[in-house]
């Protein structure tokens, strides 16, 4: 990327060189991002890197909530029918300022109406600017057929305008997929025929600009001196990329960061007991999964699938895995979110018993993949370990795993792939609180196909029916009514092997104030502030 400095150097190196009196703080990430438009991915490390630090969206969730809160719109009406969304922006907003861009104008509109029908209208010029990029969250929240259109009002009002009613929306409208970005960016993007900077080099309306990425090492950003919420207390942002835990904990304790997410559970003990940092911790809002392909024989067959999971030591993949830092999973939503179904019964562990349900399929010698994930995430600390737990549990049952794995990126993508003949290691953390984006995202019938969140390419109407009804009342006891009775089709179909719901850790530096921890697994730094 043209406007990269390329920074090699060490996390120390950045301090420094960030100036003696500026705030900087080092939050050494896991991760790269896929990119640096939070639209086309479903990544937390671009979601952290991108939408968390550089955009805002109309609305958002209070810090350490899923409350919705105004942001870049001040105000907000619904009408009765529940068909109207209506926003008013707040005036004055502005745009970042950069080497590589100089904003004319302000937030208006046009910059809200772009950053929707971009991902909804196969027409726009914007829609396909990265080759091959897919609007998971758009299309799996059925936003093309949920939004009829969205109206521009004035300058500073927008309105939207659905075909049904839809009692996530607000919600799904704070979520990362719908950051504003700048029209007015674009078009000279588009003018200069280097589109793909909206990838590489963000302008939002955040509270810290962009300055630099330098590919799997380091990203940087500066405090944005114009934010409309009031400039940051820290003055630099440093991202230092370590995807291996060991390395981060050791930076933590050498100061070279000042916050790591995702230690390894076996180094929970060992960071709490360090005078020097103090470790935050909440129950996760997540679930990990393998995911089988149900519509590639022999996963078509509910009870092979049921088969496989009672194969599967799931305590001994909590205890070797997240060291007890966590529980077995029976729901694809957690119980800390409203709708669980507690009176689910989970699918006994019983080796004998799968053996036996293999042979009345007529399945022997069977011979799959397992995919596991090359990164560690908030739901799941080490998906080669746990696939070979999997491995050896099938054995017992004589069936044979092959275990693969891809680049992270490549990995996500090609696991949405309809012809896919492995079962997926994956996860979820929850993005704004409702169980639709459990279970309409990743288990509906419009979140099937080549792009789609729903991995296991699972199409059930008798849940389908009940997910949709539930979408559409704004009466929550009824919600929870048809999401309960949802949750008994899933583990009947058992679409997936639910494994488990984690407890997340974030250690950090005594320096370090105003840290929040959300519970939707982002990682935003405003707010914060470090003891020089």
């Amino acid at each position: 990327m043209k406007f990269a400095h390329l920074l090699a150097a060490s996390s120390l190196a950045l301090m420094a060189a960030a100036g003696a009196h500026a705030k900087t703080l080092v939050y050494c990430s896991e991760g790269s991002p896929e990119g640096f438009d939070p639209a086309p991915y479903t990544a937390g490390t671009t979601f952290d890197a991108a939408s968390q630090a550089v955009y805002n969206q109309l609305v958002e969730f209070k810090p350490g909530t899923t409350e919705i809160a105004p942001a870049l719109a001040e105000s907000y009406e619904i009408s009765d029918d529940g068909l109207e969304y209506t926003f008013h922006l707040r005036p004055g907003v502005k745009f970042h300022t950069t080497d590589f861009f100089t904003p004319t104008r302000e937030l208006n509109a046009d910059d809200v109406i772009f950053s929707f029908m971009r991902q909804g209208d196969e027409s726009s010029p914007w829609h396909q600017y990265v080759a091959g990029i897919t609007y998971e969250y758009y299309s799996g929240m059925e936003m093309p057929t949920v939004i009829k259109e969205i109206q521009k009002v004035d300058d500073l009002t927008v309105k939207f305008v659905l075909t049904r009613p839809e009692a996530p929306f607000l919600a799904n409208l704070a979520m990362d997929f719908a950051s504003i970005l700048s029209k007015e960016y674009a078009d000279k993007l588009e003018a200069e025929n280097r589109k793909e900077d909206l990838n590489n080099a963000p302008v939002g309306t955040g509270p810290f600009k962009f300055v630099a990425y330098q590919k799997d090492a380091v990203i940087r950003y500066q405090a944005f001196d114009d934010y409309w919420a009031g400039r940051e207390k820290i003055d630099d942002l440093i991202f230092a990329i370590t995807p291996d835990p060991a390395v981060r904990m050791q930076k933590l304790q050498a100061g070279e960061c000042h916050i790591m997410p995702y230690p390894a559970p076996a180094d929970i003990e060992a960071l709490k007991a360090d005078p020097n940092l103090q470790v935050m911790e909440q129950p996760g809002l997540n679930v990990a999964y393998l995911a089988y392909n149900t519509t590639v024989a022999p996963f078509d067959n509910p009870n092979v699938r049921k088969a496989l999971n009672m194969a599967m030591n799931k305590e001994a993949i909590l205890e070797a895995v997240f060291q007890g830092t966590g529980q077995v999973a029976k729901n694809p939503i957690p119980p800390t979110m409203w709708s669980y179904n507690d009176a689910v019964e989970d699918t006994a562990f019983d080796p004998e018993a799968a053996k036996k349900l293999l042979e009345e399929a007529g399945v022997s010698d069977l011979s799959m993949e397992i995919w596991a994930m090359p990164v560690q995430r908030p739901y799941m600390p080490n998906a080669r370990r746990t696939a070979e737990l999997m491995q050896e549990d099938f054995a017992k049952i004589g069936v044979n795993v092959e275990i693969v794995s891809y680049e992270w990126g490549e990995y996500l993508k090609k696991s949405t792939d309809p012809s896919r003949k492995g079962a997926v290691i994956l996860g979820w953390t929850g993005d704004n609180g409702d169980p639709d984006n459990f279970m309409g995202v990743l288990l509906g019938c419009s979140a099937t196909g080549d792009g789609g969140a729903n991995r296991a390419q699972w199409c059930n109407k008798e849940f389908d029916d009940l997910i949709q009804k539930a979408k559409v009342t704004a009466d929550q006891a009824e919600r929870i009514k048809l999401y309960e009775e949802a949750q008994l089709v899933f583990k009947r179909e058992n679409p997936w092997a639910t494994i488990a719901h984690s407890t997340v850790f974030m250690p950090m530096s005594k320096k370090v104030s105003g840290y929040v921890m959300n519970p939707l697994g982002k990682h935003g730094f405003s707010g914060v502030d470090i003891e020089e």
